[in-house]
């Protein structure tokens, strides 16, 4: 894993594989990447000397081999990397960079099946579909229109002992990856198929790219559900989803007993593991007396924005004989998209009885259910 360049055209403060990206830092998703497929044996990681202890912190609690220094160049960090493992003599080695954190276990075992098939070395590739340009002094030139060009993503695999023996021999070239390593010595090369997920983080705007396809291509998706009853009490009116509905009685609890609101709340904070209304808002606590569950369905939507989530959409049904749940429809749905900030089309309310069935269906009170599903990014 090669984490030892500045990444000075990233910006920030620190060198690019420290950034965090979505609450994590760069380097920790790549190398956690690898330390989630069973088949690697062990991680190697290549650090510029004096970072040490930002490497370590961010890598804390995954297992890492010591780490090795790296050089001035790309190729003499690698180098020092491949002979740090010498004393383990692994039959394949990856390389990979570290400003790659959205790379794939699949990625991985395409190169990996490519070397136990046989290969000496093993290159994910994309095609280029696009028309290259080269600027010149006074002019563009058009450098392919036919294709035959190809990207070069990591992790590039080989046979360990066969890229050593080619860094070894070529230390004196320039070169920018180790394919061109391969190439120098003459090494027979396999191509496997790339990912356009893979980016490599250079500047900001990849940053913000990164953090799109984390929250898109790669997220998870969660579903919680919440439950929620009132009985009727004294009172001339009720509040259901976060609007106020006259009615010729009140409902009975320590806030201002909002159902719809409280089960979908509940829905919310199950989809995201953490607990229940109960647990954030006690109803021993004098404070909450009378609150508007509005408040607690905003901190709920609050954890989920804390976890670098989205509420991608909900639904409340409500269960109750009367008071009439239709004419206030569209002003719940209203309501709770504008409590939780989302598009009045990712809420949905409705109503049903049964038909004169249990409590609700003998008008002692009115229940609610509510699913939400929530979009987090990997773990």
């Amino acid at each position: 894993m090669v984490a030892a360049g500045k990444g000075e055209r990233a910006g920030g403060l620190v060198p690019k594989q420290f950034q965090p990206l979505l609450g994590q830092p760069v380097l920790r998703r790549s190398v956690w990447a690898f330390a989630e497929v069973p088949e690697i044996g062990a991680i190697q990681i290549v650090t510029a000397e004096g970072l040490e202890p930002q490497t370590e912190e961010a890598v804390r609690g995954i297992a890492c081999l010591p780490f090795a220094l790296g050089g001035e160049t790309r190729q003499e960090s690698v180098c020092n990397g491949l002979e740090a493992l010498a004393p383990h003599a692994p039959e394949f080695v990856l390389v990979h960079d570290a400003a790659r954190p959205l790379v794939s276990p699949d990625l991985i075992r395409r190169v990996m099946t490519a070397l136990e098939a046989g290969a000496t070395a093993a290159i994910p590739v994309l095609a280029l579909a696009d028309t290259i340009k080269r600027k010149e002094p006074e002019n563009w030139t058009s450098v392919s229109r036919c294709g035959g060009l190809y990207r070069a993503q990591t992790p590039q695999g080989f046979r360990f002992d066969a890229l050593l023996a080619a860094h070894r021999a070529h230390a004196s070239e320039s070169v920018t990856d180790d394919m061109a390593i391969a190439e120098r010595a003459g090494l027979p090369i396999t191509p496997v198929a790339g990912d356009e997920t893979n980016l490599k983080i250079t500047t900001e705007e990849d940053f913000a790219y990164a953090a799109r396809l984390l929250r898109g291509v790669m997220s998870e998706f969660r579903t919680g559900q919440g439950f929620d009853a009132h009985r009727f009490a004294r009172g001339d009116h009720v509040w259901l989803c976060g609007v106020q509905i006259a009615h010729d009685a009140g409902l009975e609890g320590h806030s201002d007993a909002d159902a719809g609101l409280h089960a979908l709340t509940d829905a919310i904070l199950g989809a995201i593991g953490a607990g229940d209304i109960g647990r954030h808002f006690p109803p021993t606590e004098e404070k909450w007396r009378d609150a508007p569950s509005s408040l607690f369905l905003a901190e709920a939507a609050r954890l989920v924005a804390e976890a670098n989530g989205a509420i991608v959409h909900c639904d409340v049904t409500l269960v109750c004989e009367r008071p009439k749940i239709t004419p206030h429809r569209e002003a719940m749905r209203a309501r709770v998209a504008e409590i939780l900030r989302i598009g009045i089309d990712r809420v949905s309310v409705k109503a049903t009885t049964t038909d004169g069935l249990g409590f609700t269906g003998r008008g002692e009170g009115l229940a609610a259910q509510a699913v939400a599903t929530v979009r987090l990014p990997p773990d």
